[in-house]
């Protein structure tokens, strides 16, 4: 492979319930699965496990907060130990479920709030970080965020994640989804997208399962990719 080769993951988030899964699975490079707190349960982990045994999509952990009303996007005042007790309990299910299948969980990405938050409240990337480390697990999170300052300081291995479809801030932040424009849908502004994370030097770019349009959106990013030449390649 050339030294100028651009390479960069896809994941998704998955084993919430939806119907999409397996569609978006041939389209993706690795996979965050739901722990069965903020959605999904175990007879979905199964069935989503069983079909990702059958591929090269490399399985992380997807933790939230135990909130299904509100999908795990409610923000919760928890502290830094209660944080890593729901991501290790949660992480440990799901790792106990992958070995019955041959697989092992490689990578931890928090969901919704627990995501939200933990990029920009020191106490919270504190608790996510602490269960990393007692999990021996990279993190995904955002760029020139708190959670990357701290994963930095603390030695945890840190993945740097964007996002194709979601509008950013000048500062880097994701514009809330409660705010108009928040979603990107013009073809050509998401591919302009796609090239700036990857110049920049994003590890992995995200596909949110839950969105009816997932597989559409999946197969946009994979032909963007190809446009550009550049290779979609695992992280781990």
């Amino acid at each position: 492979m050339s030294l100028t080769t651009r390479q960069v993951d896809l994941n998704a988030d998955l084993g919430e319930g939806f119907p999409n899964d397996r569609e978006i699975l041939d389209l993706v490079s690795s996979a965050s699965l739901a722990c069965a707190a903020h959605a999904g349960d175990r007879t979905i982990a199964v069935h989503t496990l069983r079909e990702m045994s059958q591929g090269h999509v490399v399985l992380g952990a997807h933790p939230g907060f135990a909130d299904r009303v509100h999908f795990g996007r409610r923000p919760m005042p928890l502290s830094t130990e209660a944080i890593q007790s729901l991501i290790l309990g949660q992480v440990e299910w799901l790792s106990e479920i992958a070995a019955e299948v041959g697989m092992q969980v490689r990578y931890l990405k928090p969901h919704g709030a627990l995501y939200n938050q933990a990029q920009c409240e020191v106490e919270v990337a504190d608790g996510v970080l602490a269960a990393a480390s007692r999990l021996r697990l990279p993190v995904l999170g955002q760029p020139g965020s708190v959670l990357e300052e701290r994963a930095r300081t603390l030695g945890v291995p840190f993945i740097t994640e964007g996002f194709p479809d979601r509008r950013y801030r000048d500062d880097g932040r994701l514009v809330s989804r409660s705010e108009p424009g928040a979603v990107l849908t013009d073809p050509e502004a998401v591919e302009a997208q796609v090239v700036r994370l990857v110049d920049q030097g994003v590890a992995t770019l995200c596909i949110h399962g839950d969105d009816p349009r997932a597989v559409a959106n999946a197969r946009a990013v994979r032909s963007v990719l190809e446009r550009q030449a550049i290779v979609v390649k695992g992280f781990v």
